[in-house]
């Protein structure tokens, strides 16, 4: 059986270098790291990230803030907001919840956002960076980093000689995954929907990353006998064993006969999901070190 990439312990290790790194800024200089959090409008899912984040940025010693704008808040007035924290320099990181209500820009909102401050690594800037190869100036897209700090707790920093297949090419995931591994020498194949014959394509991967969105889409098929396997989908299935309109968690992959074939895998939940949420708060101790020129903590 393979071994089970334990986000939760990964993630809890980043949180307490965060919280050290916050800590020792403030005594230094006098400041907190500052995040502030924008969500507009009711959706469920959205709320209980938000209210996971700004809890967790509590825990670092931050300064949290939170925003939570109705509805029917229009683009002119969420691009005044962005503005204003833009312009607050005890804000060292501002993200705005995605999905926004459909009438509203969001990428529009995303590229307002100043790339100093942009922690969730979306704007035109950060990514550019990333894809030209500087790790050091920009701020990454904290799932894609988040995965990354997995891959490296089995393989180290140097992926030389390593296949590694990322299915799915969103700007939010799939792109700056294959930029990061690239960046660490390993020879990265980009699959997506459209690929001929995915199956045989995935079954090259020495690090296979699922990141599509299809419950239990990568079978034990298409993993390379000895592979790591990051899984990035979270999915919610019925599950009428647990009762009558009861629902469970799923990857993209179908754990169970994927776990069998690789020699290690991340579970769902508890694997890349904690992740995103401790990069966040380690960009937002960054941007904050930047802001007051200091040397930023490494991850």
């Amino acid at each position: 059986m393979a071994v089970v990439i334990d986000g939760k312990a990964k993630a809890a290790s980043v949180i307490e270098t965060v919280r050290k790194a916050a800590e020792n800024l403030e005594q230094q200089t006098g400041v907190k790291p500052g995040l502030a959090v924008v969500i507009v409008g009711n959706d469920p899912a959205s709320h209980a990230y938000v209210n996971s984040k700004s809890k967790t940025a509590k825990e670092c010693g931050f300064k949290s803030i939170q925003h939570t704008l109705p509805e029917e808040t229009t683009q002119a007035e969420l691009e005044a907001l962005v503005a204003t924290l833009n312009a607050d320099a005890s804000i060292h990181g501002i993200l705005v919840q995605l999905p926004l209500p459909g009438h509203l820009n969001s990428d529009t909102v995303i590229q307002s956002i100043l790339p100093e401050k942009d922690v969730d690594g979306l704007s035109v800037l950060n990514a550019g960076k990333l894809a030209t190869g500087d790790l050091k100036t920009g701020l990454i897209s904290c799932t894609p980093a988040g995965s990354m700090l997995l891959v490296r707790s089995i393989h180290g920093d140097d992926l030389s000689g390593l296949n590694a297949v990322v299915i799915g090419r969103s700007n939010l995931f799939g792109k700056p995954m294959g930029q990061l591994l690239l960046n660490a020498n390993a020879t990265v194949t980009m699959a997506h929907s459209r690929t001929k014959d995915l199956a045989g394509v995935c079954k090259t991967a020495d690090i296979l990353v699922a990141a599509v969105g299809r419950p239990q889409m990568v079978k034990a098929d298409w993993v390379k006998p000895g592979a790591t396997v990051i899984d990035v989908g979270i999915n919610r299935i019925p599950a009428p064993e647990k009762g009558e309109g009861k629902s469970r968690l799923v990857g993209d992959v179908a754990y169970d006969e994927a776990s069998a074939v690789a020699a290690a895998i991340t579970p769902v939940p508890g694997g890349v999901g904690p992740m995103t949420i401790a990069m966040l708060m380690a960009n937002t101790v960054i941007a904050a070190h930047r802001a007051l020129g200091k040397t930023a903590p490494k991850f």
